[in-house]
């Protein structure tokens, strides 16, 4: 296998793992919106929104729409993250070192923004 072929099979492999992440969060969102119209509120007390990440999860496991909806959203703002992960992987099989130190140092920069956000 050539190394034009190699890198097009990469790039099919993270597209695909872009759309899975996708169609994944959006059939939560979905599933979410459902439940709201069918339970006709947001499973929660008035002006109560989950804001934890435990908050969050326990109302899915309890299908309050509202929770379920979050999930979702959570789920695709982790998909691009995913993509970054992945990347670093094929570059370490590459054996491309500088693109392994870029792509780590973005991942790091999403990790800490995700947890200054946080507070």
């Amino acid at each position: 296998m050539n190394e034009k072929s190699e890198i097009q099979d990469v790039e099919l492999a993270v597209s695909r793992w872009l759309r899975v992440g996708v169609i994944i969060s959006a059939a939560v969102i979905v599933l979410g919106l459902i439940l709201l119209f069918i339970q006709g509120g947001s499973g929660y007390p008035e002006n109560f929104y989950p804001h934890t990440l435990s908050d969050i999860f326990s109302g899915t496991a309890q299908l309050k729409p509202y929770a379920v909806i979050t999930t979702g959203l959570i789920l695709l703002i982790l998909t691009p993250v995913l993509r970054v992960a992945i990347s670093i992987w094929v570059f370490v099989r590459e054996g491309d070192k500088l693109y392994v130190i870029i792509t780590s140092i973005v991942l790091i920069i999403l990790i800490i923004s995700f947890i200054l956000g946080k507070a």
